[in-house]
């Protein structure tokens, strides 16, 4: 590893670009090329974000000496082979979520990654903002007794266009994948894996979600309440109960910059942490602190957390009637 991180860009849209802008932030990190299945595509973003090379081809980019990790940023229908190729190059690599389409895919994945001794880490930025870290610290401590609940919604407003990524799939569509990874992954980090799942949705016309509910049921008596959807905007809240308090995120709860802790027979606690750039910095920064170390997974997004979360879609997917 050299002082400075050297970053490979593997696609070039609007989330790329967000990643982009957050790695300018940081001085230990550096963007040598950007890769894309369009040379022209791959040119104009290099160019826009003054990167060295560009590369017309996904195998280009993994070949490339110069490039340490590399960040997927393609639809996640794409995932699976993208990330492939750079395993196999030898290349570290932080994927975007969800990580594949499917609990398979995603286990063939870690699998090869562990195999080769190469760093694999699934880009749920969520569990690495501080809110969210200073929100889990809170709960360990106690600050609101046991928790018994929580609840999370991330519903947008369409509409989306048939062939749009959000309805496609085969581009792996429907609100599910695409938002409900999030309110899955916070009720999962919070309370960790479900033995109870249940979960209805209204399926559009082109066979994938436009609107879900979840309910997970924990032996504990804990209970999670989660939406997803395309068809209106929500609230994009997150709330945690316990048996002595509760903790409110603010909007949206996968990227707070503050939050307010109510405990019994007390006062409203306003806690900010401060955020920079877009909130992509952070686990840019877990994974270069994971590299430094000679980590191969992040104890802040570790494998068997992306395992159990495509677990849980996988199930909700069979429940609700959506296959890719």
């Amino acid at each position: 590893m050299s002082e400075r991180t050297r970053w490979g860009i593997l696609a070039t849209g609007g989330i790329a670009t967000a990643f982009v802008h957050d790695l300018k932030l940081m001085p230990d990190a550096e963007i040598v090329a950007v890769g894309s299945r369009s040379p022209e595509s791959a040119q104009a973003f290099a160019g826009k974000h003054d990167i060295p090379r560009a590369y017309g081809s996904w195998r280009e980019l993994a070949d490339d000496p110069d490039v340490e990790v590399v960040y997927v940023a393609t639809p996640h229908s794409a995932h699976y082979a993208a990330t492939r190729i750079l395993l196999e190059a030898g290349k570290a690599v932080l994927c975007e979520k969800p990580f594949t389409l499917d609990l398979t895919t995603t286990v063939e994945l870690i699998d090869l990654a562990r195999d080769r001794g190469l760093f694999l880490m699934e880009a749920m930025w969520m569990r690495c903002n501080p809110s969210v870290l200073r929100m889990v610290e809170l709960i360990r401590d106690g600050a609101i007794g046991e928790v018994i609940s929580v609840h999370a919604d991330f519903g947008v407003a369409g509409p989306f266009e048939p062939t749009h990524r959000m309805r496609a799939p085969e581009l792996g569509g429907g609100a599910l994948l695409d938002l409900g990874v999030y309110p899955v992954s916070f009720a999962h980090l919070i309370l960790g894996m479900p033995e109870h799942v249940r979960a209805w949705a209204k399926i559009g016309p082109e066979g994938t979600d436009e609107n879900t509910g979840i309910i997970f049921g924990y032996d504990s008596g804990a209970l999670a309440a989660l939406t997803s959807g395309m068809l209106g905007q929500t609230a994009l809240g997150a709330t945690v109960s316990g048996t002595t308090g509760r903790i409110v995120l603010d909007p949206p709860f996968f990227r707070p910059d503050r939050f307010t802790l109510h405990r019994d027979g007390a006062e409203p606690e306003v806690v900010e942490v401060p955020r920079e750039g877009l909130g992509y910095r952070y686990e840019a920064a877990e994974v270069q602190r994971c590299l430094r170390e000679g980590l191969t997974e992040s104890p802040l997004v570790p494998h068997a957390a992306t395992i159990q979360v495509m677990e849980l879609l996988d199930k909700i997917r069979e429940q609700i009637g959506v296959s890719y």
